[in-house]
């Protein structure tokens, strides 16, 4: 018998309304972490370059990046990372499908 996949398990998990009400709110922070990441990879820079641009410290980059993070950024810390990256931001709101 093989081992279930990642796809499997995640797949099972979101059929349980309460884990998919709980990943659908988690979403967005963890979609704009993956997003900070890729726009500082493509700028190709570090997070200690992006702490300097920013005068802090490596640390609060990594915290900022990582999708584990409880803390939610200011939106004036995610507009002076895009800044850094060389991207302004753009808020989008999107009608919710029921």
């Amino acid at each position: 018998m093989s081992r279930p996949t990642l796809a499997d398990f995640k797949k099972k998990a979101l059929s349980k309304a309460a884990v998919k009400k709980e990943y659908d709110a988690l979403s967005p922070a963890y979609k704009l972490r993956l997003k900070l990441i890729a726009l500082r990879r493509k700028a190709g820079l570090t997070q200690e370059q992006i702490a300097d641009v920013l005068h802090t410290n490596k640390s609060n980059i990594s915290r900022l990046e990582n999708a584990n993070s409880e803390i939610s950024p200011k939106l004036s810390t995610i507009e002076q990372y895009a800044q850094a990256v060389g991207y302004d931001v753009e808020i989008k709101f999107i009608r919710k499908r029921n």
